[in-house]
């Protein structure tokens, strides 16, 4: 099993500058690069300081002039967002500006109050329907003079200027959670990104199995399937506790933002009150510690190799957590020094 990392700018409060955040995120791709981390994956969010993302194409060309090794990933793109030529031609450029490093994932997108922004109106199966039509176009106007007649887009014979720097154009990923959108990925070649969020063991075994039986079914190539979870490698038992309660908080408020129903101001949500935090069961500390990839280090370590033996390709070390910079760097060096060496990659 491989590793990356996935991570943004975030904050949930205004006291941070944005030049401090944005440092704050090269030095944890650095650290991901320097560590022997296969990807770095970064998405694509608008007017939210929970997750400061407008362009991940940008953050990747940049983070090619910070990094070596490793791969640069869309984590991933909105695909209703982009016009399928748009889509084509700026991964293109930025595959040819960072060497060929580009892997380019995709979502129809998840927080309604960035849709009722860019695309009012749009909901989450119209989404997905537009998802399932640019994906596939992508090779096609990579080749070159691909000519389209479809439900969301209809255009002439057109190629992809510039072309991508790999012959056979970036990795596609595509974000599966329900069995149709895994039978869309497997079908069309394209590798596969799986969150449990905070759903646990059981989730995760879910998953692939949706991702096993779609490839059994088809009778095709298996592609890859990279696991994303949150993750924290403490230093002790009260270092742990601390982290539960950290990523409690990041979780309520992931929660509200998706519920897209408190008031929003300079792109900041109405903070959540202890209580309001305390209240959401679900969420709770000893939930998270058994739900999340969190523990100390031989914790983590068992329970990637669970993941492991399931036949996950890739875990990703979800990084955005709401923690200071120090706390994400140290919980990072400890999964890079202390738990990627018990795997053979």
């Amino acid at each position: 099993m491989e590793f990356s990392l996935f991570a943004h700018m975030e904050r949930l409060d205004p006291q941070t500058p944005h030049q401090a955040l944005y440092g704050e995120f090269i030095e944890l791709c650095q650290l991901a690069d320097q560590g022997g981390m296969r990807a770095i994956w970064t998405g694509e969010h608008h007017a939210m300081e929970f997750t400061i993302a407008p362009n991940p194409f940008l953050s990747i060309v940049d983070l090619a002039h910070h990094t070596k090794n490793v791969k640069l990933g869309t984590g991933t793109v909105v695909a209703p967002f982009w016009h399928p030529i748009k889509l084509a031609g700026e991964a293109a450029a930025t595959d040819l500006m960072t060497g060929g490093r580009l892997e380019l994932g995709m979502a129809r997108g998840a927080y309604t109050y960035e849709a009722e922004r860019l695309m009012p109106g749009m909901d989450a199966f119209t989404a997905g329907q537009m998802l399932r039509e640019t994906a596939p176009l992508l090779r096609k106007l990579w080749q070159g003079d691909c000519a389209h007649e479809g439900d969301f887009y209809q255009f002439p014979s057109t190629t992809s200027s510039p072309k991508p720097l790999q012959s056979d154009g970036p990795p596609i990923w595509i974000a599966a959670r329900d069995p149709n959108s895994h039978e869309f990925a497997v079908k069309n070649a394209f590798n596969v990104q799986v969150t449990p969020l905070w759903q646990g063991m059981s989730e995760i075994e879910s998953l692939m199995a949706r991702f096993e039986a779609s490839v059994i079914s088809q009778e095709v190539k298996r592609p890859k399937i990279m696991l994303l979870h949150h993750t924290y490698v403490a230093r002790d038992s009260a270092d742990l506790e601390q982290a539960a309660k950290e990523l409690q908080r990041y979780y309520c408020y992931f929660g509200a933002w998706f519920q897209n129903k408190r008031p929003v101001t300079q792109g900041l949500i109405d903070p959540l009150s202890d209580q309001e935090i305390d209240a959401n069961s679900m969420m709770a500390p000893e939930n998270l510690l058994r739900d999340l990839t969190i523990g100390t280090k031989m914790q983590v370590i068992d329970k990637l190799k669970r993941y492991e033996d399931l036949g996950y390709d890739e875990f990703s070390f979800w990084i955005d957590s709401g923690m200071n910079s120090d706390r994400k760097k140290a919980s990072l060096h400890r999964f890079i020094d202390d738990v990627m060496p018990h795997f053979n990659r």
